[in-house]
């Protein structure tokens, strides 16, 4: 069914390293990484199954009850806050589900990612134990094309490696771009070339500067760098991201506050809320 806007977004979990929940953290909520873009044509791509794709299964379980449900999910990278909540993704038990996933890593390296976080003693049940139909890619450095929708990736400054995404339909774009650290100039001009005029960047803002002084190596950036990226792409807006699990509701907000002071249509990414282009 063809609808108005040409993506949308949603945002599943947006927290970083662990989940988070709690009374401080309700706002903006307390699930790792997911997001959620669909097309005017209702094609649905996800971005890193945090715990946050748990209750992103449950919701696409009841859409699509009795109905076949193709969906291609993109991983960054490995790191356990972007790939926990698979096994609790409720889709992947169902026969009527095609998942086809794509990461920068062999085909064969991705599949034994994920089937070892489901064997045991850590999982009760096995990757394959899965009804649904999975297929692996490994993305090349050329455009992958899926139906009404075109999708890039780039490589970030993070340790063991991490990749974002320029997602683009109907010419909006959406430029997702998390677990990043910058000061690497090379990689800072290729993220800059990439983000350039998107209507939406999503990015990694789980310090600010003093944080970040004390966690140098750790793979992560600062909602001022944000605002920075921001400015020099020309993006219509941003979204800060990836947010630290020990920052309560009233961090990120003062973060929020600082970030919009430095570049106007900056905000925080919350759990749940949706953006239309």
């Amino acid at each position: 069914m063809e609808t108005a806007h040409k993506l949308q977004l949603r945002f599943w979990g947006v927290r970083g390293s662990t989940p988070s929940p709690g009374k401080d953290t309700l706002v903006y909520g307390g699930n790792t990484p997911c997001v959620e873009i669909r097309t005017a044509s209702n094609q649905i791509l996800v971005f890193d199954g945090g715990s946050g794709i748990r209750e992103l299964g449950r919701q696409l379980a009841a859409e699509f009850a009795g109905r076949d449900l193709p969906l291609n999910l993109f991983l960054t990278h490995f790191h356990w806050d972007h790939i926990q909540g698979i096994p609790y993704f409720q889709p992947l038990f169902s026969p009527a589900t095609r998942i086809d996933v794509h990461s920068w890593t062999s085909m064969e390296d991705t599949r034994g990612v994920l089937e070892a976080q489901m064997q045991a003693p850590y999982f009760p049940v096995s990757l394959t134990y899965g009804s649904a139909k999975l297929s692996f890619a490994q993305m090349k450095s050329e455009r992958l094309k899926i139906g009404d929708v075109s999708v890039e990736s780039f490589p970030l400054n993070h340790p063991q490696g991490a990749y974002g995404y320029r997602i683009e339909a109907g010419g909006k774009s959406i430029v997702y771009a998390t677990d990043l650290e910058h000061g690497d100039a090379q990689l800072d001009r290729v993220l800059r070339d990439y983000a350039s005029g998107a209507d939406v960047l999503i990015y990694d803002a789980q310090y600010n500067d003093e944080e970040y002084a004390a966690h140098r190596g750790w793979g992560h950036s600062t909602w001022h760098e944000a605002t920075r990226v921001a400015r020099d792409a020309g993006v219509g807006r941003l979204f800060l991201f990836h947010f630290d699990p020990a920052h309560t509701d009233a961090r990120v907000a003062e973060s929020e506050r600082l970030a919009a002071a430095e570049f106007e249509p900056a905000c925080a990414a919350r759990e749940g809320s949706v953006i239309q282009l």
